[in-house]
């Protein structure tokens, strides 16, 4: 008998009792189930998975997909409809063995998971948008506008975050990057985090946040919190909130900016600029909050620019030789990441933003990754030194 069709005739079978049974007794009541119908074929490593499966199924609001949130190896979990469920695993994607009975148990599933953050999914409200209480981050998209059924998919992070030694330990970056990046940080250079999906930028704004003097006040603004900030004790979190059914309540990320800066922040770090916010977010970047920190999709620094210009239009109708003096004004450096044909996640290259003498903005590259060289000094040095010399590194070779 397959795992789905033991599954419902258990499930038939508890439902049909009059007495509430503990997970004890469930779980019991599962072990006898699926001994009686072993075919002899699985070993005992795959009846125990079949157990916890079935359990989980029945007893969990995250139904089957509770042994891959349990997996520290697994990063994230993509559920396509009732049928194919991804999961990636260290760094590669692959199929998971186990799908939903019906459309109907994945549909309850999101609704299970929507109402424990309090929200709400149906078809007037398609798309849901919220985080677990671990911290994972989860996206879900009702049936009526995906075609090949409900999606759902699961960001898991780690307990305990990377450092910068795992990260050098990984190869995503050297150790003279490292010690680079860090000068530019404690010394306040304002820098933004660019890459596409799952480039790891979260991930390197967590370890970046690492070299922010214990001492300051740091205010930090997300979409859905995921960043896990820890060195810092005198530490402000905002986080937006969507509108209710309603339509009421909305809370979006360009309030959370104008507010932190009555907040008296030393930093501000805004965990992803997506739209129109970045306007405030560069607004705040140039009142004098130095050392700011933030990520945003990209697929490379030159693209990031454009994009972050577009953004800008979205918000106000300045011209664009405003906007882009505007961004070099507040961006003083962009670190670009990105995943290899192997997947591994790299920082891709690192250079300062300026304006010349004619107000034109331009890129000086500091390092470049080439599959010859891996990621090198370029030769290129900071050109606005005065952070530098604020804190008395001016004379460093950077």
């Amino acid at each position: 008998m397959d795992i789905n069709t033991l599954t419902e005739k258990i499930r038939r079978d508890l439902n049909a009792r009059e007495e509430e049974l503990t997970d004890e007794q469930v779980r019991q009541y599962i072990e006898d189930c699926v001994f009686d119908n072993d075919d002899g074929m699985r070993s005992l490593s795959g009846i125990t998975r079949m157990i916890d499966a079935v359990f989980f199924s029945l007893r969990s609001d995250l139904s089957i997909l509770q042994p891959y949130i349990e997996d520290k190896s697994v990063n994230e979990i993509m559920v396509n409809g009732k049928d194919d469920i991804f999961i990636e695993k260290n760094g590669r994607i692959v199929r998971a063995d186990r799908r939903f009975a019906s459309t109907e148990e994945l549909e309850e599933v999101i609704r299970r998971v929507a109402a424990r953050v309090h929200r709400e999914i149906n078809e007037l409200n398609p798309i849901v948008d919220a985080r677990l209480e671990d911290g994972s981050r989860v996206n879900a998209v009702y049936k009526n506008i995906a075609l090949n059924g409900p999606i759902f998919t699961i960001r898991k992070f780690p307990e305990s975050g990377f450092t910068m030694e795992d990260l050098i330990r990984l190869g995503t970056l050297t150790r003279e990057c490292a010690a680079f990046l860090k000068i530019l940080v404690e010394d306040g250079y304002n820098c933004f985090i660019s890459g596409g999906t799952s480039s790891g930028k979260t991930t390197f704004l967590n370890v970046l946040a690492d070299y922010i003097p214990a001492d300051e006040r740091l205010i930090i603004i997300e979409d859905s919190a995921e960043l896990q900030i820890r060195r810092q004790k005198n530490i402000v979190r905002l986080e937006c909130r969507n509108a209710n059914v309603s339509g009421k309540g909305r809370i979006g990320m360009d309030s959370l900016i104008r507010s932190s800066l009555r907040m008296r922040p030393d930093r501000i770090i805004v965990g992803e600029v997506r739209g129109r916010e970045v306007m405030d977010m560069i607004n705040a970047m140039n009142t004098g909050h130095s050392g700011s920190l933030s990520t945003g999709h990209g697929n490379s620094i030159e693209g990031m620019l454009r994009r972050l210009e577009s953004m800008f239009l979205e918000a106000a109708d300045f011209p664009i030789e405003a906007i882009r003096s505007q961004i070099a004004e507040a961006i003083d450096i962009i670190i670009h990441l990105g995943r290899l044909e192997n997947r591994e996640r790299k920082i891709l290259e690192i250079a300062e933003i300026y304006s010349d003498e004619t107000g034109v903005v331009k890129t000086n590259p500091l390092f470049a990754y080439t599959k010859d060289e891996g990621l090198h000094r370029t030769g290129g040095r900071i050109i606005a030194r005065e952070k530098l010399k604020l804190k008395g590194d001016g004379m460093l070779d950077i």
